[in-house]
């Protein structure tokens, strides 16, 4: 089993793009002490939903300042950049902190970055596959050319090279991009909008034995009723102004969710509750999925101390419960 800690660097009402960051800073160094294993940093761009633009960036500051845990990127948007850039970033990251970086990376979105960027829509809705090879490729090589839709250069050095490369994994919230994983040996890391249901479907069409993610919702209280309560009122305030970040670059209809049936639905599918009640959820989430790396979104009180309480509670008196639970593979 490997917990982390999955952290969106939101900016919560009240708080600057500087208070955003030092708060999820603190967060990945206290889930450090209180005895996660790996820590999870997303990448937006334009939103307040998270305010990391390069997770490449913000993790590699992270393992300077942590020792044990493995940092890794949830997601890389691997549309709106080059693949070998992020490569080259990976496995320099990868060496620096003695294999502790993972890299996940992701399709993103059609939104207004493909158009700041200007790798555009097309890239996005069919140069997925290519990115991923590419980047992969560039991972395994000493020396790499390409030739192909997206990308064409001559036979250049891989430099720096890790010996051992970093672990790839995908997003995956399609079952094309499940195959499209599967067919590449690489695990999925599976989003906390689906259930435990759905996850175990995923592996199974994945097919391949392979360190999947899953990530959930995770708020913990004294009650179950005190916990969903504080979701509910509180995730919403910066869940809502955030959703309003995603605006597609064409300009395309876009329905928008309702940030309160929305974090609604996570309650329900999440481990939100009492210490009890949220390890009885994830050792059933494992049960029924197979998946033994859960990262856990922390951060949905909307406030730096609410979010090291979290934290504080999840490390001490949630993860031992489940550890003794499960039994090792």
């Amino acid at each position: 089993m490997r917990f982390g800690v999955f952290l969106l660097a939101a900016r919560f009402p009240g708080e600057d793009d500087a208070a955003a960051l030092e708060r999820t800073v603190r967060a990945a160094l206290l889930a450090e002490r209180v005895g996660f294993d790996d820590v999870w940093v997303a990448e937006h761009h334009f939103m307040t939903y998270g305010v990391v633009p390069s997770a490449a960036t913000f993790a590699g500051h992270l393992l300077g300042l942590t020792r044990r845990v493995h940092v890794g990127t949830a997601v890389s948007v691997l549309s709106n950049q080059h693949p070998v850039a992020l490569a080259e970033q990976a496995a320099m990251l990868s060496l620096v902190s003695g294999g502790r970086f993972r890299l996940g990376v992701g399709r993103g979105g059609p939104w207004r970055d493909l158009e700041v960027f200007g790798t555009g829509l097309e890239r996005y809705e069919r140069g997925f596959a290519e990115s991923l090879d590419l980047l992969l490729a560039w991972l395994r090589s000493e020396r790499v050319g390409w030739d192909g839709e997206h990308f064409a250069f001559r036979e250049v050095p891989v430099v720096p090279r890790a010996a051992a490369p970093p672990p790839v994994l995908v997003a995956c919230t399609s079952e094309a991009t499940e195959a499209l994983a599967a067919e590449r040996g690489l695990p999925m890391l599976l989003g906390m909008h689906v259930g435990d249901a759905e996850k175990a479907a995923a592996v199974e069409r994945h097919g391949v034995p392979a360190p999947h993610v899953s990530a959930h919702l995770a708020q913990v209280a004294d009650t179950r009723e005190e916990a969903v309560a504080t979701v509910l009122r509180e995730m919403p305030r910066w869940l809502g102004p955030g959703l309003d970040g995603y605006v597609a670059v064409d300009d395309r209809p876009r329905a928008r969710r309702d940030p309160v049936e929305y974090a609604r639905r996570l309650c329900g599918m999440h481990p939100v509750g009492s210490p009890d009640d949220c390890a009885a959820r994830l050792v059933a989430t494992v049960e029924r999925t197979g998946v033994r790396r859960l990262a856990l979104l922390v951060e949905a009180a909307g406030s730096a101390e609410a979010t090291f309480a979290n934290v504080a509670r999840l490390g001490e008196e949630v993860l031992p419960k489940v550890r003794a639970e499960l039994p090792r593979p």
